[in-house]
């Protein structure tokens, strides 16, 4: 086996334990039932009203994502990002595997709930750090970002990624309103992952552990 041929395998590892590790942060997220991370918010919510568990409302929103990519990017569309699909329905099963993992757990008071959203806060942070250092395939929710980002080269991509988390935030609300006459999925943890995610996954990324 060849030098090129083991780091790519070492670097498609890196993704899956990243992913892992990431599924796994969404499932205290919402054991935590203070609010998902923005990414998670519409597979929640639909996961209230529908008979769709969040892993699959994931895998299905995922599969749209991959076609908005399509659709945007066109002829300039890449064949390997369509490897966002197997990573879909990984990251989707596996996520269901953690909601039914921890679902012994319990939270006593809101100070408990505080404290395993945090920690569902940092193993989003770790997962999305080794899926940046694999730097194989990214997420379809990322990917739709990349790709606007190519067709609108003005807009940074720090921006579009506020933009496009705002918006599905509030595609949550909407649906879960709709839906349940009542907002699920998103609070205060949806706000404290939108701004503590990036930041802890940046100071994670400089360590020697991850290069």
């Amino acid at each position: 086996m060849t030098n090129t041929s083991e780091n790519l395998i070492k670097r498609y590892l890196i993704l899956l334990a990243g992913l892992s590790i990431m599924a796994f942060g969404v499932a205290f997220s919402i054991k935590a039932d203070l609010g998902t991370s923005p990414i998670s918010s519409v597979p929640y919510a639909i996961s209230t009203f529908t008979p769709f568990s969040v892993g699959r409302a994931t895998i299905g929103m995922h599969c749209i994502f991959i076609l908005l990519q399509i659709l945007i990017l066109r002829k300039r569309y890449q064949l390997i990002q369509l490897l966002q699909l197997p990573v879909a329905f990984f990251f989707g099963y596996l996520t269901d595997f953690g909601v039914w993992a921890l679902q012994w757990m319990n939270c006593g008071s809101y100070l408990e709930q505080w404290l395993i959203c945090i920690l569902g806060i940092l193993l989003v942070a770790v997962g999305v750090s080794l899926e940046v250092k694999a730097d194989v395939v990214v997420l379809a929710g990322e990917g739709v970002v990349l790709a606007l980002c190519k067709v609108l080269p003005k807009v940074r991509f720090g921006y579009m990624k506020v933009g496009f988390d705002v918006t599905l935030v509030l595609t949550a609300c909407i649906l879960s309103l709709g839906f349940t006459g009542r907002i699920q999925g998103v609070g205060a943890g949806t706000l404290a992952a939108a701004l503590l995610v990036g930041l802890i996954a940046k100071r994670i990324g400089r360590l020697h552990l991850l290069r």
